[in-house]
């Protein structure tokens, strides 16, 4: 091919919930295609069928549709070189195998799981570490050593088998890698005999995904740092299937590391440490434990998308607030770090306060309405644009707008202690009686004529105004919090202000 049109995969096992490392593979893969004008793809790899989980596919899309990346092709939406569910491809692969065995690249293994094992106690009994490969596999029940006879017959006796890639001996392995440059390996050095194709007429991950990027055209294959040892066997593997010629580009991605830098995060140090690890919440369908999510706790897609964007990657720039379009058009795998990249909750917060604040105070209302409508509370869009306008400047979430606003939807149930016994004097209640009656005669009840007409009467009194201020706010919202005062009386409403005066000064005296 030649400047083949640029087809990157993003290809998760349905084992389990996304893990926000894998959101971020797929995003490079998504700003990848998108950069040079190519097709973000979706495939899902069901081969291991025993650690396959319910809802877990289900699960990988929804994320990718929150986050905003949605693939050109993938099982719901099909493409000409589907089907995109590797279980719904299995016929395809056993010619594969076949070719590789026919042509000597690969062999048939009748070695039983316990006899492996055994292997294996014996090695470590000596200190030594077992390895099915190079060094010991013509001493094996394979192919290698026995006759075709042999192995015919075990075949008409359907005995268990696997299929075997021959990794050649002594060879380096070299390849290039955008992310890191040249990486060599050896094969005898470092390398077994990977199953490819397992009796059960399922192909292993490395046979399948080797194929399938083949068939479907991939040009770049971008991935986590984990696969990085097994590059030499996909390397080989185009090789051995004559392939070389259409074989994609590599690139390996850093790690996300724990917020301490030392090692790979895990949902565990989420749990340990108050964050999500997953775009979504998930329920575990065999335990039925439930692990947060971004969306749940309450960060916005594209905060959550440029937070990732810029964990292993950085612009050049001193830019760190991107549009999706605009990761798209700056991103590149060259400016994308080797080394692991440690995970900060506290920047994550950070980002979502930016986009919480970009928001209009209407968008922000709307998010709020539902948060009200849980708790059983009706009220006006108003009123709730108004309260939403000043105190947005104080939250990070839209969870916050109650935190920090709730006494303006509903009276307060309980008073500071620590307020209380610094504000509340003996006088205190004849005092607010008489601002209440006060406030009874204001005509035009907005923030700044409730001011004009207290103000007048405080200096007419000669009252101290922290004095009765303090005390009235204590009244209204139950603490020190909220926003100015009068704002707070002009928002509740001349009747509300008054029955909740009249109440505190019962209930704190």
């Amino acid at each position: 091919m030649n400047n083949p049109k640029v087809r990157v995969r993003f290809a998760p096992s349905p084992t389990g919930p996304l893990h926000m490392g894998g959101v971020r593979t797929a995003l490079f893969n998504y700003l990848f295609a998108k950069k040079h004008g190519g097709d973000f793809i979706l495939r899902i790899e069901d081969t291991d069928q025993n650690r396959f989980v319910p809802g877990a596919e289900e699960y990988i899309a929804d994320s990718l549709n929150w986050c905003g990346l949605s693939p050109v092709e993938d099982p719901a939406r099909g493409g000409k070189y589907g089907p995109y569910r590797q279980s719904e491809r299995k016929n395809l692969y056993r010619k594969y195998a076949d070719q590789l065995v026919e042509s000597g690249w690969a062999y048939i293994a009748f070695d039983t799981t316990e006899e492996i094992e055994q292997l294996r106690k014996d090695a470590e009994a000596k200190g030594e570490t077992f390895s099915y490969g190079i060094g010991t596999r013509e001493s094996l029940n394979n192919s290698l050593k026995l006759s075709q006879e042999e192995v015919q017959q075990k075949l008409d006796n359907n005995e268990s088998y696997v299929i075997r890639f021959k990794m050649p001996k002594n060879l380096d392995v070299t390849e290039n890698d955008i992310i890191r440059g040249s990486v060599t390996f050896n094969t005898t050095k470092s390398l077994d005999d990977k199953v490819l194709f397992k009796s059960d007429g399922m192909p292993t991950y490395h046979l399948a995904n080797v194929v399938d990027d083949h068939l479907m055209e991939i040009t770049h294959v971008i991935r986590g740092e984990e696969w990085l040892p097994s590059l030499p066997l996909h390397v080989l593997l185009y090789r051995a299937f004559g392939w070389d010629d259409t074989k994609p580009q590599f690139a390996h991605l850093p790690l996300i590391l724990k917020p301490t830098g030392k090692g790979k995060l895990s949902k565990r140090d989420g749990d340990k440490m108050g964050f999500p690890v997953f775009p979504l919440e998930w329920k575990d369908p065999s335990t039925g434990e439930i692990f947060r999510g971004y969306r749940e706790d309450g960060y916005f897609p594209e905060a959550f998308i440029n937070l990732l964007a810029l964990l292993g990657w950085n612009p050049g720039t001193e830019q760190e607030f991107f549009s999706l379009e605009e990761l798209a058009e700056a991103f590149s795998l060259e400016r994308v770090v080797k080394s692991g990249s440690r995970f900060d909750p506290e920047k994550a917060k950070w980002f979502n306060k930016h986009y919480f604040q970009q928001k209009t105070v209407s968008e922000l209302s709307k998010l709020f309405k539902p948060v009200l409508s849980e708790k059983g509370i009706l009220a006006d869009d108003k009123k709730i644009e108004k309260v939403v306008s000043e105190i947005k400047e104080r939250c990070e979430f839209v969870s916050d707008l109650w935190e920090q606003g709730s006494f303006f939807f509903a009276e307060p149930v309980t008073y500071d202690e620590q307020a209380v016994k610094k504000r509340w004097k003996a006088e205190t209640p004849e005092q607010l009686s008489e601002i209440n009656t006060l406030f009874e005669k204001v005509d035009d009840w907005t923030a700044a004529s409730i001011k004009e007409s207290f103000s007048a009467f405080m200096n007419e009194k000669g009252w101290n105004f922290g004095a009765i201020m303090n005390p009235l706010r204590l009244c209204l919202v139950g603490g020190n919090m909220g926003p100015d005062l009068f704002v707070i009386c002009e928002i509740l409403g001349k009747e509300e202000t008054g029955s909740r005066i009249n109440k505190g000064i019962k209930e704190i005296s």
